[in-house]
Formats: C-alpha cells, structure tokens, sequence
C-alpha cells in the first residue's frame, strides 16, 4: 500500500528521558517534546512526518523504532554521526523536573542540506522547544521553518528549559522572533512568567499576539485548562478533572490535539485560522484539553489513541 503523504511535519528533537527513580536501575524511555507531539498526532490519526537528527548509537535506534511503531513517518529522518541527547528525569512535589546532557549530540547539528523541501500536501509545519534554540543546528532550523509559512500553517511551542536556553534576555528575542513567523503559537503559563517575569503571563501573550497579528495563541495552564486569544476574543476552557499519575508529554500532547482537531475539522490553513468561530474554538480547546488530562492518567509520554479521545470526548470521528 502506498504511504499517505503527511499533513503535518513536526520538526525537532528525539531523545531519551532517562527517568533515575532508582539511581541505581535508570530507565531509558524515548522522548522529546517534538517527537512527543508526532507521536500524538499519530495516534489521533494525523498522518504525520518527524523531521529529526537521529543519534548513531542504540538510542537512536530505540526512538527510530518507538516512532515507527507508532506511525510515525521518518522520510524525513537524518542518520546523524552524533550520539543520542539525554534528559534526565526527576520527580519532585511540583512535578517533572529535567537535567540535559546535550553537548555534542544529534539533535543540534542541522545543516541546511539536511532540510528538506516538503509537498503541498503538507498543511502545518510543527516545531519548538530546544531544536530551535540551541546552535549550531537552531538558527539552520529556525529560518527553515520561517520559510515554510509562505506554503502552509505554522505551529510554535516555545517549551522552555531555562537550564539550556541561555540569559533570559537573549531567549525572549529568539522567541519573539520565532512567535512573528507563527500562525499558531501553544505557550505554557510557566514558559511566559518564566520569559517575562514582570508581567501578567495573559497580558504578555496579548502584547506578542498583538505584535505579530498571530492568528490563533493558546495559553495552557496545566490543570485549569487553557485560554485561547483570537480575533481580539479571549475563550477560556476548563481541563477534565483526573487522576494525575504523571505530567511527562502533556503539554506535547495537548499540540497534537489542537492540530489534529484543526486538521480534521478543515481549520489548519491560513484562512481557516482566521475564520475560526467562538464554537469552533471551544470544541477545539476541549479536545485538546481532553487528550492532554488522558496523558496524565498514566507514566511517561504516553498520548491517547483516538477510540480513547472519542470515549472520553463523546464526539465520534467524521
């Protein structure tokens, strides 16, 4: 059978959360908050493509594997010479917290060669976090994806690490650059107060919003649900009240859900963004919201699988 062309490119870092519960007996679990959203977006029913630098080592073999497992497309994989990036994981009271072993590795190395030239079947190019960030691959990477916004819908999640990202002052101009070339942008409460710590985090989304006429912005706020920004209208979405096991790939999948829910329901273009209703938008947010809260039922990242999403949503597929 032939492989369906994807509809969505995620574009971005794949590497291990060594989870070190026991310190002695570490766990190796693949990750990576791009690889994450592919993952989620797959398993809601996107077809959806990686594009990703891939460690020569056994790591790199067990998150190739992981993604292809689960539907992920990796034509637009790189077999780099580097080894697999590393996040060590630690739980702590307020949550996940993540130490980086990134020197030298994979998923920083981009050359413009390695950036391919996508369908016009592709409708959104998906990326954020460290990928767009860290040098030298971070600025071969950005403009790519600045380029892209000519043929189709960008997405952004800025997803801090404020231990790899650099003076706060250099990343807030690098994610002010990145925001101005988004037609959507998925931004945590915690990524803007850490961002902007004297202002309000809405008011500070509102100004970027403002600043860059971004068609759709998404503030989440873990389990108080997220605000939308559109159009000059603020809509706020309460989250499914759940049994939180692990936060681990929520916010990732929380972007897969939105762009899957926009994909699906013929909003993932420029002028579908701007045409987007008040009901539109809630249905959206409750989607995303939903997927996300089933994530946090269980370990690790973990994104629901569509029959999940619709159990818990009541909506069926069209």
């Amino acid at each position: 059978m032939k492989p369906m062309i994807p509809r969505v490119v995620v574009a971005g870092e794949a590497l291990i959360d060594l989870f070190v519960e026991d310190p002695r007996h570490p766990t190796a679990v693949p990750g990576g908050s791009p690889a994450n959203t592919a993952i989620a977006l797959a398993r809601l029913g996107t077809p959806v493509a990686l594009l990703a630098r891939f460690g020569d080592d056994r790591f790199g073999e067990l998150l190739a594997g992981n993604l292809a497992d689960n539907d992920v497309d990796l034509a637009y994989a790189v077999k780099a010479v580097e080894p697999t990036s590393l996040a060590v994981v630690t739980h702590t009271d307020d949550g996940p917290a993540y130490g980086f072993h990134v020197a030298g590795t994979a998923d920083w190395g981009w050359r413009d060669h390695e950036l391919p030239d996508l369908p016009a079947d592709v409708r959104a190019v998906h990326s954020g976090s460290l990928a767009l960030v860290l040098e030298p691959g971070g600025s071969v990477l950005g403009r790519w994806f600045a380029a892209q916004r000519e043929h189709r819908v960008t997405s952004f999640d800025p997803n801090v690490r404020p231990a790899l990202v650099g003076p706060r002052a250099d990343f807030a101009d690098r994610m002010a650059t990145l925001w101005a070339v988004s037609d959507i942008v998925k931004v945590s409460v915690e990524d803007l107060r850490w961002v902007y710590p004297d202002a309000e985090p809405l008011a500070a989304a509102q100004r970027l919003r403002d600043d860059h006429d971004t068609p759709l912005v998404v503030v989440t706020f873990g389990g108080d649900g997220a605000v939308a920004l559109h159009n000059g209208q603020t809509y706020r979405r309460s989250a499914p009240k759940v049994s939180v096991v692990d936060t681990v790939g929520a916010g990732d999948t929380f972007s897969g859900g939105l762009l899957h829910w926009l994909d699906e329901n013929g909003s993932l273009s420029h002028d579908g963004l701007r045409a987007l209703t008040e009901p539109d938008i809630d249905r959206a947010l409750r989607f995303a919201t939903t997927v996300a809260a089933l994530a946090c039922t269980r370990p690790g990242a973990d994104p629901p699988r569509r029959a999940e999403a619709d159990a818990a949503t009541g909506e069926r597929r069209h």
